[in-house]
């Protein structure tokens, strides 16, 4: 596993740690059959939400 990206970042360590995790399970959520099964039946909100969200607001970069 590579070292990843040498940044800086103006966030205390405790909440970088928090979003870290929130990231991990949401992508494990994603990866789910049980996400699967919302997304076929149409119950979906989560992921979803996330990325009409996006969808509307884009991030240029």
């Amino acid at each position: 596993m590579g070292k990843g990206f040498d940044v800086e970042f103006d966030l205390p360590k405790d909440d970088l740690d928090k979003l870290i995790k929130k990231y991990k399970r949401l992508n494990k959520y994603r990866k789910s059959n049980f996400f699967e099964l919302k997304t076929l039946d149409g119950s979906e909100e989560v992921i979803s939400k996330m990325i009409k969200e996006l969808e509307d607001d884009p991030i240029d970069g």
